[in-house]
């Protein structure tokens, strides 16, 4: 009887192990991380350098460093919108990404990108402040973004997908790929987490979110 009841509890102990281990699977708000471009092995990376055409705002580009701080982006809401920290984001989702080092936000507008002439994409914001411009809605396969997915990001205001497109600036960013929006999704669209500090809330339950709209899918 004792072995019979320690079996069934040591059953439900590993099954709420593995729930509670699943929200680390999970990119969250709040989260600091690295996106890498699945079609061409580049980070999104931006600087304080800014772009000789277009708009003129601070550029975004592709870089295949691997431990540059340039590259960090924290995942937030929109604004006047509560995105809790460390809540797993929900594919569907609109967030915000913005640079740690310059604390600009990835932007997009119907400007065109210098290399190619596709759309322009810049980071954009004065103190931590920007417009919806810098709103993307994650396009994923599922109910939330998973760390693994390969993911899509869509431009709320003008419906462009972020892509790289593969073109290498010279000086003074030699090397870096162009980042731009497209209208396509396309193998250039699709990013996937890499390095980062993922923030996770304890009490998180997947289960509680079954009941809801269907999302967009890869």
């Amino acid at each position: 009887m004792i072995s019979a009841l320690f079996k069934i509890v040591l059953i439900v102990l590993i099954s709420l192990n593995i729930v509670t281990g699943r929200t680390g699977h999970y990119v969250t708000c709040g989260s600091a991380i690295k996106l890498q471009n699945l079609a061409y092995k580049i980070r999104l990376h931006s600087h304080d350098v800014k772009y000789g055409s277009g708009s003129g705002q601070q550029s975004v580009t592709g870089t295949d460093t691997t431990d540059d701080v340039n590259s960090h982006w924290a995942i937030l809401g929109p604004l006047n919108q509560t995105c809790k920290r460390g809540e797993p984001v929900e594919c569907g989702a609109t967030i915000r990404f913005q640079h740690l080092t310059t604390r600009k936000f990835l932007h997009s507008h119907l400007f065109s990108s210098p290399l190619s002439g596709s759309q322009e994409v810049s980071a954009f914001g004065e103190n931590g402040v920007g417009d919806t411009g810098d709103y993307w809605k994650v396009v994923c396969d599922g109910d939330f973004w998973e760390r693994d997915d390969s993911v899509a990001f869509r431009h709320v205001d003008t419906n462009a997908y972020l892509a790289s497109s593969g073109h290498a600036y010279g000086r003074p960013i030699n090397g870096q790929l162009e980042i731009v929006g497209v209208t396509r999704l396309d193998s250039s669209c699709h990013w996937q987490t890499a390095e980062g500090l993922f923030v996770h809330t304890s009490n998180f339950n997947p289960k509680q979110n079954q009941n809801k709209p269907e999302h967009n899918e890869l």
